[in-house]
Protein backbone atom coordinates (compact mmCIF):
# COMPACT_ATOMS: atom_id res chain seq x y z
CA UNK A 1 0.00 0.00 0.00
CA UNK A 2 1.31 3.47 -1.16
CA UNK A 3 0.67 6.48 1.13
CA UNK A 4 1.86 9.95 0.34
CA UNK A 5 1.85 12.46 2.80
CA UNK A 6 1.49 16.31 2.36
CA UNK A 7 5.15 17.86 3.10
CA UNK A 8 4.34 21.22 2.25
CA UNK A 9 1.76 21.78 5.29
CA UNK A 10 2.65 18.75 7.05
CA UNK A 11 -1.36 18.19 7.33
CA UNK A 12 -1.62 14.28 6.71
CA UNK A 13 -2.59 11.78 4.58
CA UNK A 14 -3.61 12.92 1.13
CA UNK A 15 -3.31 10.09 -1.00
CA UNK A 16 -3.65 5.78 -0.08
CA UNK A 17 -3.93 3.46 -2.59
CA UNK A 18 -6.53 1.57 -0.49
CA UNK A 19 -8.82 4.32 -0.24
CA UNK A 20 -8.15 6.67 -3.36
CA UNK A 21 -7.96 10.49 -2.63
CA UNK A 22 -8.57 11.97 1.33
CA UNK A 23 -9.92 14.81 2.21
CA UNK A 24 -7.49 17.38 3.83
CA UNK A 25 -10.31 18.61 6.83
CA UNK A 26 -11.32 15.29 7.88
CA UNK A 27 -9.04 12.85 6.72
CA UNK A 28 -12.03 10.24 5.71
CA UNK A 29 -12.09 9.03 1.53
CA UNK A 30 -13.47 11.79 -0.40
CA UNK A 31 -16.05 9.33 -1.44
CA UNK A 32 -17.51 9.30 2.67
CA UNK A 33 -16.50 12.67 3.29
CA UNK A 34 -19.21 15.20 5.11
CA UNK A 35 -17.71 18.40 4.92
CA UNK A 36 -18.67 19.61 1.77
CA UNK A 37 -22.21 19.12 3.51
CA UNK A 38 -21.70 21.12 6.39
CA UNK A 39 -21.37 24.20 4.69
CA UNK A 40 -24.54 25.97 5.58
CA UNK A 41 -26.91 28.92 5.25
CA UNK A 42 -25.30 32.67 4.85
CA UNK A 43 -25.52 35.01 7.35
CA UNK A 44 -28.18 37.75 7.24
CA UNK A 45 -30.76 39.62 8.48
CA UNK A 46 -33.61 36.75 6.96
CA UNK A 47 -34.51 38.91 4.56
CA UNK A 48 -34.39 37.75 0.99
CA UNK A 49 -34.19 40.28 -1.29
CA UNK A 50 -35.22 40.73 -5.22
CA UNK A 51 -33.68 43.65 -6.83
CA UNK A 52 -33.08 44.39 -11.14
CA UNK A 53 -29.54 45.54 -11.87
CA UNK A 54 -28.79 46.42 -15.48
CA UNK A 55 -24.85 46.90 -14.68
CA UNK A 56 -22.51 45.76 -16.12
CA UNK A 57 -24.74 43.83 -19.20
CA UNK A 58 -24.91 46.75 -21.73
CA UNK A 59 -27.88 47.92 -20.89
CA UNK A 60 -29.68 44.61 -20.27
CA UNK A 61 -31.63 43.84 -17.26
CA UNK A 62 -31.57 41.15 -14.85
CA UNK A 63 -33.31 39.99 -11.96
CA UNK A 64 -30.99 39.62 -8.34
CA UNK A 65 -32.33 37.60 -5.64
CA UNK A 66 -30.05 37.78 -2.59
CA UNK A 67 -29.88 36.52 0.59
CA UNK A 68 -30.68 33.47 0.70
CA UNK A 69 -29.98 30.88 3.53
CA UNK A 70 -29.41 27.53 1.57
CA UNK A 71 -26.39 25.69 1.12
CA UNK A 72 -24.97 25.15 -2.88
CA UNK A 73 -26.93 22.99 -3.99
CA UNK A 74 -30.80 23.97 -2.33
CA UNK A 75 -29.26 27.20 -4.04
CA UNK A 76 -29.30 25.50 -7.24
CA UNK A 77 -32.25 23.68 -7.04
CA UNK A 78 -34.11 26.80 -6.20
CA UNK A 79 -32.70 29.15 -9.08
CA UNK A 80 -33.75 26.13 -11.64
CA UNK A 81 -36.89 26.66 -10.38
CA UNK A 82 -37.39 30.08 -10.60
CA UNK A 83 -36.15 30.37 -13.88
CA UNK A 84 -38.69 27.81 -15.07
CA UNK A 85 -41.53 29.71 -13.76
CA UNK A 86 -39.91 33.18 -14.97
CA UNK A 87 -39.46 30.90 -18.44
CA UNK A 88 -35.77 32.61 -18.79
CA UNK A 89 -32.39 31.94 -17.94
CA UNK A 90 -30.33 32.67 -15.40
CA UNK A 91 -27.57 31.29 -13.18
CA UNK A 92 -25.90 31.51 -9.52
CA UNK A 93 -23.19 33.47 -9.08
CA UNK A 94 -21.16 34.41 -5.62
CA UNK A 95 -24.49 33.01 -3.65
CA UNK A 96 -26.80 35.19 -5.30
CA UNK A 97 -29.57 33.68 -8.22
CA UNK A 98 -29.73 35.77 -11.23
CA UNK A 99 -32.63 35.66 -13.86
CA UNK A 100 -32.41 36.96 -16.80
CA UNK A 101 -34.70 40.02 -17.63
CA UNK A 102 -37.12 42.28 -15.02
CA UNK A 103 -38.98 38.95 -13.43
CA UNK A 104 -39.14 41.10 -9.98
CA UNK A 105 -43.09 40.12 -9.46
CA UNK A 106 -43.07 36.52 -11.08
CA UNK A 107 -40.04 36.07 -8.60
CA UNK A 108 -41.49 37.71 -5.81
CA UNK A 109 -44.92 35.68 -6.08
CA UNK A 110 -42.97 32.45 -5.90
CA UNK A 111 -40.59 33.01 -3.11
CA UNK A 112 -43.56 34.12 -0.91
CA UNK A 113 -45.78 31.56 -2.10
CA UNK A 114 -42.85 29.01 -1.02
CA UNK A 115 -42.55 30.29 2.57
CA UNK A 116 -39.91 32.86 2.48
CA UNK A 117 -39.92 36.75 3.72
CA UNK A 118 -39.13 38.62 0.44
CA UNK A 119 -39.04 42.25 -0.73
CA UNK A 120 -38.24 43.83 -3.51
CA UNK A 121 -34.85 45.59 -3.02
CA UNK A 122 -33.82 48.85 -5.14
CA UNK A 123 -35.37 51.42 -7.31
Amino acid sequence: MAIHKNTTSGSGLVYSTEHGRTCPNCAKPVAQCCCGQKKGSAKGDGVIRVSRETKGRKGSGVTLITGLPLAELELAALAKQLKQRCGSGGTVKNRIIEVQGDQREVVLAELLRLGYQAKKAGG
